[in-house]
């Protein structure tokens, strides 16, 4: 879609929203897809920009007098847990952050330790870079939300510490940039492969023209700081857009910083530019546009954050090698026949089996047809003891004649069957050991 000023350039964007459009439109049309990638286990980030005053916050974090007027985080907050409520097949866990800068320092949003009656109470936040130049943000607490309540409690709190201050062009004008990370945890029910992917939605400070604007004092202190932070980040643009740039200058300013992986890393990023409708706003109008054209010409490289549980990946090998040791013992006719005592036959071990969730469990007993016959019964008396379903009747069965299972066949399996048997069992043995040394 065209947009273009009467006598200006034209510019090129994926949709143009009006004054008119509402907020579940734009999530739907901006947010819900990167939201969707997230849940896939991509990295996805939505930040907006634009002058001061042009509806950044409100998009992004919304209005707090009605409901319809929620913004992008709230709505995907609830989103998310909707997906969560609605996914039986894999296990989530979400944990939230968030993060402001103000004049080039980070500040915890959401830090538990302290009740900051001003800004400068919350702790600190500094940059660290590994080996590998992955950034690590210090003194960033993270949260964990076990529901939508608790997110956006956390999102409520973090918006009561942000550093607000009425300005000629905004009576609250928010004086920071603010990036608010949801990080995300996800496992298949029975699988050892981890996905892990965080979302970024970041509140950048509005750009303004002091000349316009008459700040002065902290105002004004203020106003440089973003307008230099802006400028970093359209230095950082304009180098990942110009092919064949050897040194992209992140490390310009900390803004940069942190949304290093969403600028030319492994992320799908969505910008939002927001303009203003006013005349007189004109070229800081078309100053936005340019920058979002730079912006769409940044080609990211996204692949699907997975990894596998050293624990987990150990206790599927082990649960694993005892099968395979006991059908080896069945098929060579290697069965155990210890005499039957109380002890084997504790109703706790059936009922542990019963009772644990984990789809892979096995009950395991050893290769004695008279233990795994035992277990059956035990088996069975539950089954026939539990007591029905109050809402409906329990369907009847029709009888079937009583089953006496036959003695095992002892004669052994072929040589080449049990030394398939064999070699599984020390294969396994052998991924155990690689796991146990790099998990330590």
């Amino acid at each position: 879609m065209f947009m273009s000023c009467p006598c200006g350039p034209f510019f090129r964007f994926e949709k143009v929203f009006d004054q008119s459009t509402k907020q579940d439109e734009i999530f739907d049309n901006v947010a819900k897809p990167v939201a969707d990638n997230v849940l896939q286990g991509y990295n996805g980030t939505i930040f907006a920009y634009g002058q001061t005053g042009s509806g950044k916050t409100f998009t992004i974090t919304g209005g707090a007098e009605r409901y319809v007027d929620r913004g992008i985080i709230p709505r995907t907050l609830s989103y998310l847990f909707e997906q969560f409520e609605k996914d039986g097949d894999r296990t989530y866990t979400l944990h939230i952050s968030y993060l402001e800068i103000y004049n080039e320092n980070g500040y915890d949003l959401l830090d538990p330790k302290h009740e900051a009656a001003k800004l400068e109470d919350l702790p600190k936040v500094s940059l660290m870079e590994d080996s590998d130049q992955n950034i690590h943000l210090k003194n960033l607490s993270v949260h964990q939300a076990a529901s939508e309540e608790e997110a956006l409690n956390l999102l409520f709190l973090g918006d009561t510490n942000r550093m607000i201050a009425e300005t000629p062009m905004n009576q609250a004008s928010t004086r920071s940039h603010c990036v608010f990370t949801i990080h995300m945890t996800s496992r298949g029910t029975g699988s050892a492969t981890i996905r892990r992917s965080k979302l970024h939605l970041v509140d950048l400070a509005g750009s303004e023209r002091v000349s316009k604007t008459g700040a002065t004092g902290v105002l004004l202190t203020e106003a440089k700081y973003i307008n230099l932070s802006l400028h970093c980040l359209e230095q950082v643009i304009i180098a990942l857009s110009e092919k064949n740039r050897q040194h992209i200058p992140y490390r310009n300013s900390m803004m940069t910083s942190v949304l290093r992986d969403s600028l030319g890393g492994n992320c799908m990023t969505t910008m939002i530019a927001t303009c203003s409708v006013e005349k007189r706003n004109v070229d800081e109008s078309i100053s936005t546009c340019r920058f979002a054209q730079r912006v769409a010409m940044i080609k990211n490289e996204v692949m699907v954050n997975e990894e596998l549980d050293p624990k987990l990946m150990i206790q599927k090998l082990k649960r694993e090698i005892q099968q395979l040791k006991e059908e080896l013992a069945m098929t060579t006719g290697e069965q155990r026949t210890d005499d039957l005592s109380d002890e084997d036959l504790d109703k706790e071990a059936v009922a542990a089996y019963i009772a644990d969730s984990d789809p892979e469990a096995i009950l395991s007993i050893g290769a004695d047809m008279r233990k795994i016959q035992a277990c059956f019964a035990i088996l069975k008396k539950h089954i026939l003891e539990k007591p029905p379903s109050s809402h409906r009747e329990t369907p009847r069965r029709s009888p079937v004649q009583e089953y006496s299972a036959p003695p095992p066949d002892t004669s052994p399996y072929s040589n080449t069957e049990n030394n398939r048997l064999k070699e599984l069992v020390q294969q396994r043995d052998n991924e155990i050991s690689i796991f146990d040394f790099s998990f330590s």
